[in-house]
C-alpha cells in the first residue's frame, strides 16, 4: 500500500521519538512484558521557537539538530525509531470485515471503505489498517482500525528523522501511543481500574487533550486550547523577559515572590477549571455521569500543587502519570530526573513499546 506504514512493523532495536511543539524526546526500553520492561535511556531536548507549529514541522533543520543532540546524550546504538503523527493529522475509523480474509483481500476491502470517508484522493494519503480483534456483534467478523494521513505529513516526520541519521520504521498516532503507555499507568490503580472511567489529561505547551478511557477503550476525546506556554507568556509580560528567559526562570524557580500569588496559582486554577469543563462536556454528551480517576500527563503535570487543585475543583481522585513506576532502570537513568520528566514521556514511552509488538 505505502512504503512506510502508519502502524509499522516490529524492529529488533527501536527507540521512541516524540516530536512535540516544544521538545523532542528519545527513549529506549528493553526487557519485555513477561520479565518486565526496563528503561534503558532517554533524552529530552528543547526545540527552537516555532520549529513545530500545529503539529507541522516548520523548521526541519532546527528539529533535526535537537534530535542529534538527544542522540548524543543517549549514546551509540540508536538507529530505528517509532515516530507519531498528531491525532489531528490522522483520520481513523473502525470498520467490520468478514473474518478469515487473506491480506490482499483485506487490503482491497479497506481501500474501498476508505474511499467513502477520506476527503482526499487515495494516492495523496498513506493508508494502513490493523485488525483490532473479533467483532462484538458476530464471531464471523473482525473489527479493523483504518488510519489515513496526508503523505506530506508522514514524509516530514520520516525526513526529519533521516536528517538526524535515524530511520523511521514505525509511524504511529500520538493518541494511540499515549494509550499504550497509559496501560502501564492504569496497572498501578486499584484493581487495574477494571470497569472504571479514567480521564487522561495531557497538558502540553500549547494544548490540553482530555481522553476518557474505560477498560483501555477510548470513549471520549476533547482538546482545549490551553497549555504551559500561556504561563510562560504571562511571566514574560509581567517581568519584561524573553519567552526563553521566562521558560528558564519558571523551571529554576528564580522568579519574584509575587509570581506564586499573581501568576502561578491563577494558572493552576484556570487549568483545573478547563479540566472540570471538559468533564462536564463528557457527561452531557454520553451516558456517563461520573469519572473515577483523573491521570495528569504532559510537561505541566509536574507543576507543584496541580494535582491538589484539580482534585479540589473536580472532587475526583487525581494522580500524576508515571509509566515507569514498576520498571527497572538502567544506571544511565537518574531516578530524581525521571520523576520530573515521566509525565511528559508518555508518547515516547508508548512509541518505544512498539518494539514489543507481536
Amino acid at each position: 500500500m505505502t512504503n512506510i506504514q502508519l502502524f509499522g512493523s516490529k524492529a529488533r532495536q527501536l527507540a521512541g521519538l516524540d516530536i512535540s511543539s516544544s521538545t523532542v524526546k528519545l527513549l529506549e526500553l528493553t526487557g519485555g512484558e513477561k520479565e518486565g520492561y526496563r528503561l534503558e535511556r532517554y533524552a529530552v531536548e528543547a526545540l527552537p521557537r516555532d520549529a513545530v507549529v500545529d503539529g507541522n514541522i516548520a523548521n526541519l533543520e532546527g528539529v533535526a539538530d535537537a534530535i542529534r543532540r538527544a542522540m548524543r546524550r543517549m549514546g551509540a546504538g540508536i538507529k530505528n525509531v517509532a515516530v507519531a503523527l498528531p491525532a489531528s493529522a490522522v483520520i481513523t475509523k473502525k470498520i467490520i470485515l468478514p473474518d478469515g480474509l487473506r491480506e490482499q483481500e483485506m487490503e482491497l476491502q479497506v481501500e474501498s471503505e476508505a474511499n467513502q470517508y477520506i476527503p482526499f484522493a487515495l494516492d495523496e494519503v498513506n493508508l494502513d489498517f490493523q485488525v483490532v480483534g473479533p467483532s462484538a456483534a458476530s464471531t464471523e467478523e473482525v473489527e479493523v482500525l483504518i488510519a489515513a494521513s496526508r503523505k506530506e505529513k508522514v514524509e516530514d516526520r520520516v525526513a526529519v528523522a533521516e536528517a538526524a541519521g535515524l530511520k523511521a520504521v514505525v509511524m504511529d498516532v500520538e493518541s494511540f501511543a499515549i494509550e499504550a503507555a497509559f496501560e502501564l499507568v492504569s496497572a498501578q490503580l486499584p484493581g487495574a481500574a477494571k470497569d472504571k472511567v479514567v480521564a487522561l489529561v495531557d497538558i502540553g505547551s500549547v494544548a490540553t487533550s482530555v481522553t476518557i478511557l474505560r477498560n483501555g477503550q477510548q470513549i471520549y476525546l476533547r482538546e482545549q486550547a490551553i497549555g504551559g506556554n500561556q504561563l510562560t507568556q504571562d511571566v514574560a509580560r509581567q517581568y519584561g523577559m524573553s519567552p526563553e528567559e521566562a521558560e528558564t526562570a519558571k523551571k529554576t524557580g528564580s522568579l519574584p515572590e509575587d509570581y506564586e500569588r499573581d501568576l502561578r496559582r491563577p494558572f493552576l486554577d484556570t487549568l483545573a477549571l478547563e479540566i472540570s469543563r471538559a468533564l462536564q462536556f463528557f457527561f452531557t454528551s454520553t451516558q456517563f455521569n461520573a469519572v473515577d480517576y483523573i491521570v495528569l500527563a504532559g510537561g505541566c503535570a509536574v507543576m507543584p500543587g496541580l494535582g491538589e487543585v484539580v482534585r479540589g475543583r473536580t472532587q475526583v481522585e487525581t494522580l500524576i502519570a508515571n509509566p515507569f513506576a514498576k520498571m527497572s532502570l538502567s544506571s544511565k537513568v537518574r531516578p530524581k530526573n525521571l520523576l520530573a520528566d515521566a509525565p511528559s514521556l508518555m508518547v515516547a514511552c508508548g512509541l518505544a513499546l512498539r518494539r514489543f509488538d507481536p
